[in-house]
């Protein structure tokens, strides 16, 4: 199977399977993260996605280069974009299980992650001008919120990795583990934010997405349905009930 899918409690992990082409994605590989995403975002079960690759050597290389010389393909005209995931608006918790390297569209993948859990031997960059070619699955349009200007423009223009201890310092990384500990630490990462009430954890990561760029005056006029919507839902009821009475909550939302 080109992705595996294997479920965690309220944690969806989805796999990248092609360890032998250092999980590059071809258009069937794309087309299959698409539909394991689509399930993901219809479960109610599912209350976080975690995200990794097989084997230890490649988190995703990015585009099969062989594959888009062949002809064999569009791998962007999936739903959500390249991967199934670059264009997509994702609503749940998505971390990235980043087990090796993140190259190119592999890169621009762990970009539309929310969290990123990196192996300690992994590496990130977008080397697509090496190749006379240019990043077109959203590195060139997240990579400067993440890092800054110059930074990104110095990614971008020369193509050049940075290791994963590099990553965490720039904020492209939030932990960097062992590499054998990376999906478990993702998955424990993942499991933490389940703890917390699923819509107001949904709507808070949308009300931080939707602030970037923003006034702070326009950002306070946007975050106002979103707060009506949390504070109003049995949720809110019921964390400050089980607070007082001393017991986990039992969250109504899904």
């Amino acid at each position: 199977m080109l992705v595996q899918t294997e479920r965690r409690n309220r944690v969806e992990v989805i796999t990248i399977n092609r360890p032998e082409a250092r999980n590059a994605i071809d258009y069937d590989t794309s087309k299959a993260l698409a539909d394991a995403f689509d399930a993901a975002e219809a479960d109610p079960e599912v209350w976080a996605v975690v995200l990794t690759g097989a084997g230890d050597k490649a988190f995703s290389a990015g585009m099969d280069l062989k594959a888009f010389a062949g002809g064999g393909g569009n791998v962007m005209g999936v739903n959500g974009g390249f991967a199934g995931i670059t264009r997509r608006d994702f609503p749940k918790p998505l971390i990235a299980a980043v087990n090796g390297h993140a190259l190119a569209g592999g890169f621009e993948i762990m970009l539309a992650c929310d969290l990123v859990v990196a192996a300690d031997h992994a590496t990130f960059g977008i080397p697509e001008v090496q190749r006379g070619l240019a990043a077109g699955a959203g590195g060139l349009v997240r990579l400067p919120k993440r890092v800054g200007l110059a930074v990104a423009l110095e990614m971008a223009m020369t193509g050049d990795p940075v290791d994963a201890a590099t990553a965490q310092r720039l904020g492209l990384v939030n932990r960097v583990v062992p590499g054998d500990e990376v999906l478990d630490a993702a998955v424990a990462l993942a499991e933490r934010i389940c703890r917390n009430a699923p819509l107001a954890t949904r709507l808070s990561k949308q009300m931080v997405k939707r602030s970037l760029g923003v006034s702070e005056d326009e950002a306070f006029d946007l975050q106002g349905d979103v707060l009506i919507e949390v504070f109003t839902s049995p949720d809110a009821r019921e964390g400050p009930r089980a607070f007082a009475e001393k017991r986990e909550p039992k969250w109504a939302s899904a």
